[in-house]
């Protein structure tokens, strides 16, 4: 039964959800134009900022940005490409916004990553806005804040990958699935109005909750166009079960589903559609397939069985896929024990009528699907990001709750110590680690290359985002000075300095400090990136082959090619902007793309390398660190001459540059 209180919070914006309890305060909080200030401010500080540098990196950054400037570079918006070859494995709206952002930014890293980086804002809005709602304006603030400095946010839009704008979607799906549930018909509002004035309403203003419905089916119908069926199951899952817990299934007809299915197919269909007539002759492992078969049956099936070709995905091992998670939504992870606070009385509260406890179940029990889902599922350490905002509000909640009745609850007063104390312990050893690094490397010269003093020790094969970490030598230190000495000084202080404003009971002080010691330590984390830059990047190799013909030391007709699979120099070819040709390149996404009639002749073997070294036009070849022993072997390294290297990477040359340096364009 709604009642005129439900009716009249259905139209605030914000409807603050604290209650005091015996024994507790309300605590605080800042104005919502002081908040998403605040938000605003922290985003441009450390992710719009980040936006300028380092280039594109080699792998799925630049691949993945060569697939959006084809779009502006062909008009075709249908089918992507990366280096000339179909790249059909992905879902096209992430390219479609990174071709907008070219467009009218240029070709280059900040027009790459700023579609990205924007999400992470509204990402970030979002939480504060549904935290607000539910729980209070306080875990709103502490919501967005979390997003904005949590080290898995930050870590995985370094590079171009559809996470970001998936959770996005998903995650307004969600709100607007509650929000469907929750607000009151039309036909409630117009009758409660007319009992009360006792006469009918001269006219009527539609709610805006009706239009929740219809936001959840495009919301939907974006995500799937941003990462395939994934994006159903995870949605459709998650309010089956809610609607069963919860008895609410007999309100199904407020989720529109008949017009709403419609919408989303009108959104949703016409790209699968167009995508497989235009790409229908392809083949894998000796057999025809289409798009159809490639896209659903291949990339979404086969690759959560483990059974995807080729083979080149990975799969955590299950002690690192849970654990990393505290890694991921680091510092805030560390309040995971307030969920816990109350858990016997909280359970039997979940399913109360109200709209903290809905979104509660709601955000519960999606997390622990996106979870399980791909803890099944082959996976790498970025797809379960469509459960940070969830879980972060889900904190954001606890701690607010543990704020509030801080004095009173020594259970949550508890809870929170162990957190800063754990906190202050990490901060510490990390200051110490750093401190005895500079302190060793003090007299070492800074070199720029920090690739060459790297150990490349190996660890974990490199598949795991941090894996360089452990390669840092002493010389490679000296090249991390700068942000290594900003961590350390965040890390000592900050989280001393927490601790000391929670014992002083001054709890949105002492949260801010978290995130300030977070933000000052991302930045750090961002400048060190931009000292790796030309071990991750390709970039300066383009630049070079660039400035060769600019200055006319080279031919026009000069062959440029690449070593190995295209990913290895992915932004040597988005910086050039051509087609290039492989070497031995006809592997992992190239396969079923290189297999239409249409495709063009860019996969040469060492045979046709050999016999074509050192005669007709010359020939500029990309070699990675990785393929350099294996080039070695068929190509003598008398016949090789290096123009250019940086981090083992070497572009090479098959005859000396004298040769042609005096030609001029006539």
């Amino acid at each position: 039964m709604t009642t005129q209180t439900d009716s009249v919070s259905e139209f605030a914006i914000l409807e603050p959800a604290a209650r005091s309890q015996p024994g507790s305060s309300t605590p605080s909080s800042p104005s919502r134009s002081t908040a998403i200030f605040v938000l605003a401010a922290l985003w441009a500080i450390v992710f719009f900022a980040s936006l300028f540098a380092p280039p594109l990196l080699d792998d799925a950054d630049a691949t993945h940005s060569n697939a959006a400037r084809h779009i502006l570079s062909s008009g075709d918006w249908v089918t992507l490409y990366v280096n000339g070859i179909r790249y059909l494995e992905k879902a096209p709206l992430p390219y479609w916004l990174d071709a907008i952002s070219f467009k009218l930014f240029g070709f280059n890293a900040f027009a790459a990553h700023l579609p990205q980086a924007t999400a992470v804002f509204l990402l970030a809005l979002l939480g504060y806005i549904w935290a607000s709602k539910a729980y209070s304006a306080r875990a709103g603030l502490y919501a967005g804040i979390a997003v904005l400095t949590s080290a898995g946010v930050f870590l995985f839009t370094r590079i171009f990958i559809p996470e970001i704008w998936l959770s996005l979607f998903l995650a307004t799906a969600l709100y607007c699935f509650l929000q469907s549930l929750s607000a009151p018909p039309v036909e409630d509002v117009i009758a409660t109005g007319a009992k009360q004035s006792g006469e009918p309403p001269a006219f009527v203003v539609r709610p805006t909750s009706n239009l929740y419905p219809y936001g959840l089916w495009v919301s939907l119908a974006l995500a799937v166009l941003t990462k395939g069926l994934v994006a159903p199951v995870f949605i459709i899952g998650t309010a089956i079960i809610y609607l069963a817990l919860t008895g609410e299934y007999r309100q199904w007809h407020r989720l529109k589903p008949f017009t709403g299915i419609l919408l989303f197919l009108a959104i949703a269909a016409p790209w699968h559609i167009l995508a497989g007539l235009r790409n229908t002759d392809g083949a894998l492992n000796g057999h025809p397939h289409g798009f159809f078969w490639f896209y659903f049956v291949n990339e979404h099936f086969l690759r959560f069985l483990g059974k995807r070709y080729p083979v080149d995905y990975n799969k955590l091992p299950g002690y690192l896929f849970w654990s990393l998670h505290l890694v991921w939504l680091f510092p805030w992870a560390l309040f995971t024990p307030l969920l816990l606070t109350g858990v016997r009385r909280r359970v039997s509260a979940i399913l109360a009528p109200t709209y903290a406890a809905r979104t509660t179940l709601l955000l519960t029990l999606y997390s622990a699907l996106v979870l399980l889902f791909f803890s099944f599922s082959t996976n790498q350490e970025y797809y379960t990001f469509p459960a940070y905002l969830p879980l972060l509000m889900l904190l954001a909640a606890a701690l607010t709750r543990a704020e509030s009745t801080y004095t009173s609850d020594r259970s949550s007063r508890r809870r929170v110590v162990f957190a800063h104390a754990a906190l202050t312990v990490i901060g510490a050893a990390v200051s110490i680690a750093l401190f005895i690094g500079l302190w060793r490397s003090r007299h070492l010269p800074f070199v720029p290359d920090i690739g060459e003093l790297l150990a490349h020790r190996g660890v974990g094969d490199y598949t795991l985002s941090m894996s360089h970490l452990f390669d840092l030598t002493d010389s490679s230190f000296a090249a991390l000075r700068l942000p290594a000495t900003i961590a350390a000084m965040a890390f000592a202080f900050g989280p001393a300095l927490a601790w000391f404003l929670r014992s002083q009971r001054r709890h949105l002080a002492a949260t801010s400090a978290i995130a300030v010691t977070s933000a000052t330590f991302l930045v750090a984390a961002h400048i060190a990136l931009i000292r790796f830059g030309p071990m991750l990047s390709s970039q300066p190799l383009a630049a070079r082959i660039a400035d060769l013909r600019s200055t006319h030391a080279i031919a026009p007709d000069t062959r440029v090619m690449l070593y190995g699979d295209q990913s290895y120099g992915s932004s040597i070819a988005f910086y050039l902007g051509e087609q290039l040709p492989l070497v031995e390149g006809r592997s992992s996404s190239m396969i079923f793309g290189s297999s239409f009639p249409d495709a063009p002749h860019i996969f040469l073997t060492n045979a046709d390398l050999i016999g074509g070294w050192g005669t007709g036009p010359r020939k500029l070849l990309f070699v990675p660190l990785e393929r350099r022993d294996a080039l070695d072997r068929v190509l003598p390294v008398s016949l090789q001459i290096v123009l250019a290297e940086t981090s083992g990477k070497a572009l090479i040359t098959d005859r000396p540059l004298d040769e042609t340096s005096s030609f001029v364009i006539r």
